[in-house]
């Protein structure tokens, strides 16, 4: 894999994960910023595009279609790919915003954290979390 397939691939990957998160009107102005400035167009239909990527990312995860969702992701590997070849100036702004979407990556104090749970029913509590310090479930006087 060369270095601009590596950034293309590393910058989709953080882009289908801002897609839902909180943050994500934020991402994607940026995001959306970064395609406009190269294409010499308009922001608000590159903002129509991821918006409607991330609607189909949504409900390809909660239909559980791994699959769609690779799909959109593998759409924006290309897409970056596509540019940074174009433009080689868009090299230094790709990892400008991907050090700014994932600030603790390099130092190992962060990293995101994907929880999946799956095989039907859970009958039981199911706790999702990054870190859990004290946690009580049910009655703690037992």
């Amino acid at each position: 894999m060369d270095e601009l397939t590596a950034l293309a691939a590393a910058g989709a990957t953080a882009l289908v994960t801002q897609m839902v998160t909180d943050g994500w009107a934020q991402v994607r102005d940026r995001v959306a910023a970064f395609f406009a400035g190269r294409r010499g167009g308009d922001g608000e239909v590159v903002q129509g595009e991821l918006e409607r990527s991330r609607a189909e990312l949504v409900a390809a995860r909660d239909a559980g279609d791994e699959e769609t969702a690779s799909d959109i992701q593998d759409e924006w590997r290309s897409r970056l790919r596509r540019t940074l070849r174009n433009d080689p100036q868009a090299v230094s702004e790709l990892r400008s915003l991907l050090d700014e979407l994932a600030p603790n990556a390099n130092t190992g104090s962060g990293g995101t954290v994907n929880n999946t749970i799956s095989g039907g029913v859970q009958h039981g509590t199911v706790v999702q979390a990054r870190t859990v310090g004290d946690l009580s479930i049910g009655d703690s006087r037992r």
